[in-house]
């Protein structure tokens, strides 16, 4: 996850907040993005998950979940997010969020919206989640064409505007492909209209439905564009005094060409953006982003849903991830990964840190290969 606005804030800021270097210590877990159930009322057509609207076999009691969050809070866990599927479908989701927070967990909902309603928003304010992360894939027309369901974008915002009025954080989700780029300045002009707190992109990742979908990811131009528009949307912010937030994931290549942007149009600030760039140091697939899925197979992230490290039935969530026994956990975790191709001689690579590993292993079943969806020309990584 490249969290766009922090490093631009913190070129104006003379003692900003400086990122952390990935590293896994005695004590210290990784966020645990955790899809709770695979039901869905939706069936969109970049769903890693792919899910659908059907009871899946074999999913983790509540009982079991609630051992799980001991266990992961035990390990030094402190954020989730409760993803699906809709986890607004789990018959017992208020019930696993108030026991989460008791906790002390940080608790994100990634939701489709659409179940959000007037029946159940006081249960959502009373589950006091830290963040309610609502995915649209453009506006009304393009969204409902994503997302399979006509009248889905009219109650996808109607979710928001609930947790607006009730004063919860709200932020916008969005899936880049080369169908729904064309809608991308609409849904930043949707986010100025309804001041809506948070805007996270997501590059198309080579996984479940996304995976069968990977003929429509966006290419390189237009992933340029959509960034270049990121980036100013972003500093005129910065620049107006506003505090939202603005995120990127499942490309590392952007905070690369965050750099040769700034080299363009802010030159000013180049060499101490590059610092806190290299402090991030991209990817952190396997070391502070995890997976666990709705049978308690866990992931290296949400996108490597067909390679699973262990099972939080059969072990607990610590030590599972820190056994590097496994060719793909010992190579993530490993200081200079074992990259292969254009990503082992880039020039960036301690920036980007290999970017996606999913698509380099789907396209060509080397973990290692270089990563196809890296939107950089050999020029600019030589």
């Amino acid at each position: 996850m490249f969290r766009l606005s922090r490093y631009l804030h913190g070129l104006e800021n003379p003692n900003p907040t400086s990122p952390k270097p990935k590293a896994v210590t005695k004590g210290s877990g990784p966020v645990v993005i955790w899809n709770l159930l695979r039901r869905c009322n939706l069936t969109c057509k970049h769903c890693y998950a792919t899910s659908t609207n059907t009871h899946f076999k074999g999913e983790l009691s509540t009982e079991k979940i609630f051992d799980v969050l001991d266990d992961l809070k035990a390990f030094g866990v402190s954020v989730l997010i409760l993803s699906g599927g809709e986890p607004l479908m789990h018959p017992d989701i208020f019930k696993i969020s108030a026991y989460a927070k008791k906790l002390g967990f940080y608790i994100g909902l990634s939701s489709n919206g659409t179940l959000i309603t007037n029946n159940n928003i006081e249960q959502i304010v009373a589950a006091n989640y830290d963040y309610v992360g609502v995915s649209l894939d453009g506006i009304q027309d393009t969204h409902d064409k994503f997302r399979q369901q006509k009248g889905s974008f009219v109650e996808a915002i109607n979710g928001i505007s609930l947790c607006q009025e009730a004063n919860l954080k709200v932020g916008l989700r969005f899936t880049l492909t080369q169908d729904n780029s064309k809608d991308l300045p609409e849904l930043l002009r949707l986010m100025d209209d309804k001041n809506i707190d948070k805007f996270y992109l997501s590059h198309l990742n080579y996984a479940g439905r996304g995976n069968k979908n990977r003929g429509r990811d966006s290419h390189s131009i237009v992933t340029r564009e959509a960034m270049d528009l990121l980036f100013k949307t972003c500093w005129d912010d910065v620049q107006s005094g506003r505090r939202r937030e603005f995120v990127t994931g499942n490309n590392d290549a952007d905070g690369v060409y965050l750099l040769q942007w700034a080299e363009k149009n802010i030159p000013q600030h180049v060499e101490k953006l590059r610092e806190m760039l290299l402090r991030w140091g991209g990817n952190a697939s396997g070391v502070n982003i995890s997976n666990i899925d709705n049978l308690g197979n866990v992931h290296p992230d949400t996108m490597w849903w067909d390679y699973t490290i262990g099972n939080v039935n059969e072990g607990l969530f610590g030590d599972i991830w820190q056994d590097t026994s496994d060719p793909l956990m010992r190579g993530l975790k490993a200081k200079n990964r074992p990259l292969e191709g254009r990503c082992a001689s880039c020039k960036h690579l301690a920036i980007c840190n290999g970017n996606s590993r999913t698509r380099a292993w789907q396209l060509t079943g080397n973990f290692w290969a270089e990563d196809p969806g890296c939107y950089l020309s050999d020029e600019e990584i030589t």
